[in-house]
C-alpha cells in the first residue's frame, strides 16, 4: 500500500474538464485512459471545481454544444448549452495556454480550444455531409487522413486512421497560430495542433472510447510524457 502511495505521487497529475453529472463514462474512460499513461487525473467541473493550478497538463473533453455567442454564431433552437461549463473551460485553456501546458482537446474540447484562439465554428454540419454519415457511431468506423508531417501522424505512428464519431459541430476558420492536421471525407476538418512547438493537440474524435486501438493510446501517452 506504500508503495502504491509512492507510485500516485509521482504521477504527474492531469487536470480533466468535463461535464458535471454524477455517472460519467467519457471522465472514467479518460481517467483510465491517463492512468494506463502514467499519470492521475483529477476531475474538473462547475460542481467540482479545483482551487489547484499546478496541473502538469490538461484534457478538455467533450460534451454538450459551444455557446454560439463565443464565435459569431446562431442559437440552435434544440441545442443543449451550458454557459457555465463554457466559462470554466475557457477559463483553463486560457490557463494552459498562458502557462505552456500541454493541452488535449477532445470533441467539444477541441473546438472550444478553436474558439479561444480566435477561430470559429459551423453550429451544425449534418446539412452539409455528402459523404460521410449524419449518425452517431461510438467504435471506429469513419476514416480521416492526417497530414504526414504532422505532430499528431508521429504520434499516432498513421497517417489514415478509422475513428468515431459523436458530433455535429465542427471548426470553421482555424484560430490563431493552429493548423489542420486530419480531414474526413467532406474535408472537415478533424484535427488541429499548435503551429509552434507548444504541446497543444485537439480531436474531433473520442479516443477515451477507443482504448483497445495503439494509436488512440498514443494520445494520452503524448500528454503525459510531454508533462513531466
Amino acid at each position: 500500500m506504500f508503495c502504491t502511495a509512492k507510485s500516485n505521487l509521482s504521477r504527474p497529475v492531469i487536470g480533466v474538464t468535463g461535464n458535471a453529472k454524477r455517472i460519467s463514462p467519457s471522465w472514467q474512460c479518460i481517467r483510465l485512459s491517463i492512468f494506463l499513461a502514467g499519470g492521475r487525473a483529477k476531475r474538473i467541473s462547475i460542481k467540482t471545481p479545483q482551487k489547484q493550478r499546478n496541473f502538469a497538463a490538461l484534457v478538455i473533453s467533450g460534451g454538450d454544444d459551444i455557446h454560439p455567442s463565443l464565435y459569431g454564431g446562431e442559437v440552435m433552437e434544440k441545442a443543449s448549452y451550458d454557459r457555465k461549463r463554457d466559462a470554466l473551460e475557457m477559463h483553463y485553456i486560457e490557463y494552459a495556454l498562458k502557462n505552456n501546458k500541454p493541452l488535449l482537446g477532445i470533441c467539444r474540447g477541441y473546438q472550444l480550444i478553436n474558439v479561444v484562439c480566435g477561430g470559429s465554428l459551423y453550429p451544425d454540419i449534418r446539412p452539409m455531409r455528402r459523404k460521410t454519415s449524419n449518425k452517431s457511431m461510438l467504435l471506429a468506423r469513419k476514416p480521416v487522413r492526417l497530414k504526414a508531417d504532422s505532430k499528431l501522424a508521429k504520434i499516432v505512428g498513421k497517417t489514415h486512421l478509422k475513428v468515431n464519431s459523436l458530433h455535429h459541430q465542427a471548426i470553421n476558420n482555424l484560430g490563431n497560430n493552429l493548423v489542420a492536421t486530419a480531414f474526413d471525407a467532406d474535408n472537415f476538418i478533424q484535427a488541429i495542433e499548435a503551429a509552434n512547438n507548444q504541446a497543444i493537440l485537439g480531436v474531433q474524435w473520442h479516443p477515451e472510447y477507443l482504448l483497445y486501438k495503439k494509436s488512440q493510446r498514443r494520445l494520452f501517452r503524448w500528454l503525459v510524457n510531454t508533462s513531466k
